[in-house]
């Protein structure tokens, strides 16, 4: 059973998503949160939960956002709002496919894709969303190839100050293998230097600008 999280502070909005989502998925168990430590607690108990979300009104921020993602993996949050901005739409797509953007203006067709995008493991962008996304914006993120969990892990330990090697006995992998882990990362990412994987690394919020090591 599909469980829904409703992240909005707008009454009208959770009554909409509930007769939508009651229409697509005829077995789904709805749950309302309130702020963003209600939502934490919520994902304990259904980590595999679809949160509908508006960011412009919920109580938290896009670091928090990305810390849930890292603490819940499976957890897809669907970006429900009348306007996002440009920068945040990029990290939000950047940190991977668990994350979607639907605008509430979207037409019913947009919003019966996001849907069935979620429900069969695909990432869903709306046209609004895209047309956010400046000529070098989405440039970039179409030609960025999605990290696996190990390279993403890999490039994390790197942001962290770690050597190679470090990382290899970590790991309990051979020097040999996480050099290659690296050389897939610039690859994927097209960048020349750890220097520039380590600032994807921080837009993304695979690291935590807390943490990393200069």
């Amino acid at each position: 059973m599909q469980t829904l999280i409703l992240a909005d502070n707008q009454t009208i909005t959770r009554y909409g998503m509930k007769a939508i989502a009651s229409e697509l998925l005829p077995i789904c168990k709805n749950v309302e949160v309130s702020d963003w430590r209600h939502l934490a607690e919520t994902l304990k108990a259904f980590p595999e939960a679809c949160v509908v979300l508006d960011y412009t009104l919920f109580d938290c921020t896009a670091e928090q956002l990305l810390v849930l993602h890292e603490r819940f993996p499976k957890a897809n949050f669907i970006l429900f709002s009348d306007q996002l901005g440009t920068a945040f739409v990029q990290r939000m797509l950047w940190a991977g496919p668990m994350f979607h953007v639907l605008m509430k203006d979207a037409a019913w067709e947009e919003i019966k894709q996001c849907w069935e995008n979620v429900c069969s493991g695909r990432q869903f962008v709306c046209r609004k969303a895209l047309d956010l996304l400046d000529g070098d914006g989405k440039k970039e993120a179409d030609r960025i190839l999605p990290l696996t969990q190990t390279e993403k892990e890999v490039l994390r330990a790197m942001a962290l100050g770690k050597s190679t090697k470090e990382i290899a006995a970590e790991r309990f992998l051979s020097a040999y293998t996480v050099a290659t882990h690296r050389k897939n990362i610039f690859r994927k990412l097209q960048v020349n230097n750890a220097h520039e994987a380590i600032r994807y690394a921080l837009r993304a919020g695979i690291v935590n600008p807390v943490e990393y090591c200069i």
